[in-house]
């Protein structure tokens, strides 16, 4: 199942079985995973798409675009024939149209009953939504977005420069709420880029390992408070979303944390790397046993990875394209409310705004007030 499917599901069609989601729902098949014997390291798998994540977590996908000089209108300056505009997902010439017609991006559609996580690392996002808040983030910055009892959003991708390359490149997170939280108030937090903690380590012979702490903490870096009905915010939860990239031929050592905490390494750039006493390949996946120390040893690139970490929620997870319940019944009932309040409306003159030429950065929210990076 990938994006296009979890997004391209129309809440105003007719409602259709929920899928019961379990954390082998995605696992790729047994013949292509590679059996794992070191203390460390559970196993390990190419990256799918999307990649495979375990409880508390539902979806991560890595956008990476090469998109061309922008135009006018803040959509490539480049032929769209071709593509399948509505539901461009090919790569074609290393970028996508994804949803959009005119800009790339993903226009509006609802959300209930999780969190998106969204880490920008290039370019930027237009943020619209049915409580009225807009947004403009990028280049480091992260949202987190609580969508609880219901959100309709747009997350558009405007290509400012006209002069030269607009590339693009992120992660959106998916972070399930437990069955107490599904209803909560929508709202979206920002982390700007300035606010997000690195940690550098240096090995013996001095090659550096950078870790941004979007979520959690290491050593002396503590990530910004995630929203109050967060799994993330529990003390005792365990939640880290962390970004690494490590100079050549660096060592680095991830401390153990407690039993029962999923920990999942995304080594998505480099040439090689070895977790304990494991060699890894590009585009690999690798569960950790949580409560050993983890050592990663670069290959002779630079090498960059994800690590998502939480204690599992433990309870049923029913899910319908972009609505995550705990039974069929509230899918169904997500269904109906939707078709019937449209998540409050939606205020916006296009189903995917972008906010102007300049470069920005703010978030205004629903209740008027105005940040700005």
């Amino acid at each position: 199942m990938n994006r296009r499917t979890l997004l391209g599901a129309i809440a105003s069609a007719p409602v259709v079985a929920a899928c019961d989601r379990t954390p082998q729902a995605l696992i790729v098949p047994n013949e292509t995973r590679l059996p794992m014997t070191d203390n460390v390291v559970r196993s390990a798998e190419p990256l799918s798409f999307p990649w495979r994540t375990p409880d508390p977590f539902l979806f991560c996908v890595h956008h990476d675009d090469a998109y061309p000089a922008g135009n006018a209108s803040l959509g490539p300056a480049a032929s769209l024939a071709g593509r399948n505009i509505g539901s461009d997902f090919a790569n074609r010439d290393g970028w996508n149209m994804y949803h959009g017609d005119v800009v790339p991006g993903f226009p509006q559609h609802p959300h209930r009953g999780f969190e998106t996580v969204t880490v920008v690392r290039q370019g930027l996002i237009d943020h619209s939504d049915s409580l009225g808040a807009r947004a403009r983030y990028g280049g480091g910055d992260t949202q987190w977005l609580t969508a609880g009892r219901g959100i309709v959003h747009a997350e558009m991708f405007p290509l400012l420069s006209r002069e030269s390359p607009n590339p693009a490149e992120l992660f959106q997170i998916w972070l399930n709420l437990p069955a107490v939280d599904k209803m909560v108030e929508p709202h979206f937090t920002m982390f700007w880029r300035d606010s997000i903690p690195k940690h550098v380590a240096r090995d013996s012979e001095g090659r550096s390992t950078e870790v941004t702490v979007i979520a959690g903490h290491l050593g002396d870096a503590r990530a910004p408070a995630p929203p109050p009905h967060s799994w993330a915010h529990r003390p005792d939860t365990e939640v880290a979303i962390w970004t690494l990239k490590l100079a050549p031929n660096a060592r680095f050592t991830l401390p153990p944390v407690s039993r029962g905490t999923n920990r999942t390494l995304y080594y998505f750039r480099g040439s090689g790397l070895r977790v304990g006493d494991r060699a890894v390949a590009s585009r690999h996946m690798v569960e950790l046993r949580e409560s050993l120390p983890a050592t990663l040893v670069n290959g002779g690139d630079e090498g960059e990875l994800l690590l998502l970490q939480g204690k599992a929620i433990g309870e049923p997870v029913a899910q319908h394209g972009p609505f995550v319940m705990n039974t069929r019944a509230e899918i169904q009932q997500a269904f109906s409310d939707y078709q019937r309040t449209r998540f409050g409306g939606w205020p916006w003159p296009s189903d995917g705004p972008v906010h102007g030429p300049t470069g920005e950065r703010f978030a205004q929210h629903a209740d008027g007030r105005i940040e700005r990076a």
